[in-house]
């Protein structure tokens, strides 16, 4: 809508101070010529708004001019106090920040709204963690976080998975993230180096320094973590396995695999030379490797059966007699 259109336009301008149209326009996904006609309702308004020709022009508020916390919604009021994970807050010892911070925010709210969005927090409970995982035990976190957030360079020593499994890195650290219960800092080694993902659990020792850093303007934190999962996905599953799927272990696939079986899923009841019943299905799903499938297959028991490679479904073969022997 138009109005919150020009109230986002006032915070943008009143947070980041100088901003093109062209800038604006991205910001709130409009056009540029419809940011010239929303920048002229505000001067109608009377918003002490000015714009700067050249360069290094564009839009700005007058010094000194602050607008109010108002005009939050009900929906956007519950949004702001679902948003918070105290989890993750008191994680990075921001749990009191994040309080006071909500505080501040009920308290400006019109009174109306207050018990809308109290009632968020008492209905809704954020739970990053996956089943059956104990939490990691992040000793180092907060010292982490300080350094992202005053970008100054660390000293690690940090264990990896090859060898040698525990080397010493200076770090630029450039942003932390919170997957399934688990944090990582995404941090650079040199100033021309590209970032890299590290394990903060997997940070043995670590030393502050005073030394500062910059973040190249170009780097997005969750462009660079999309961009850094699809890799991982596509690096991890460079194999593939052709299997006929029982309607069970079709439901219970998820990620890749699941993505992959309803891209080349395809209907089989009658093969001669498996297991039949409805619901069945012939599909190719990626696997990391011959071991790691035998075991992620062998959970599904008797609702999946691998056609290729015959490695794999030897190795399957062999692990059921062996079962069989054992349970008979």
């Amino acid at each position: 809508m138009k109005a919150d259109r020009l109230v986002s336009i006032i915070l943008l301008l009143q947070t980041r101070g100088r901003m093109t149209a062209a800038q604006l326009a991205d910001e709130l996904e409009v056009s540029v010529r419809t940011v010239y006609r929303d920048v002229e309702a505000l001067h109608t308004a009377g918003i002490p708004l000015y714009g700067d020709a050249g360069h290094a022009g564009g839009y700005r508020l007058l010094d000194g001019y602050r607008t109010r916390l108002t005009g939050l919604t009900a929906p956007e009021a519950a949004a702001l106090f679902l948003a918070g994970a105290p989890g993750a807050a008191a994680a990075l010892g921001l749990g009191p920040v994040l309080a006071a911070a909500q505080l501040k925010v009920r308290a400006a709210l019109p009174a109306e709204l207050r018990p809308h969005a109290a009632r968020v927090g008492a209905r809704f409970h954020l739970d990053a963690p996956g089943w059956y995982a104990r939490p990691d035990d992040v000793p180092h976190l907060t010292a982490v976080a300080a350094a992202v957030w005053d970008s100054r360079v660390l000293h690690v020593r940090y264990r990896r998975w090859r060898a040698p499994t525990e080397v010493e890195r200076s770090l630029r650290p450039y942003g932390l993230v919170l997957k399934a219960g688990r944090w990582y800092v995404i941090a650079a080694t040199t100033e021309a180096d590209e970032p890299r993902t590290y394990r903060v659990d997997q940070i043995l020792q670590l030393t502050s320094t005073q030394t500062q850093f910059e973040i190249p303007p170009s780097f997005d934190l969750a462009a660079h973590w999309t961009s850094y999962q699809e890799s991982f996905h596509a690096r991890l599953r460079q194999g593939e396995a052709v299997v006929r799927l029982a309607p069970r272990a079709v439901s219970r696939l998820t990620g890749p695999a699941a993505r992959a079986a309803e891209a080349t899923g395809r209907t089989e009841p009658d093969a001669p030379d498996g297991p039949r019943g409805e619901g069945w299905i012939q599909a190719v799903l990626p696997i990391e490797s011959v071991d790691h499938a035998h075991d992620e297959f062998l959970r599904m028991g008797a609702d999946i059966e691998v056609l290729q490679p015959p490695e794999l479904r030897a190795r399957l073969a062999a692990t059921a007699r062996s079962l069989h022997a054992r349970y008979s």
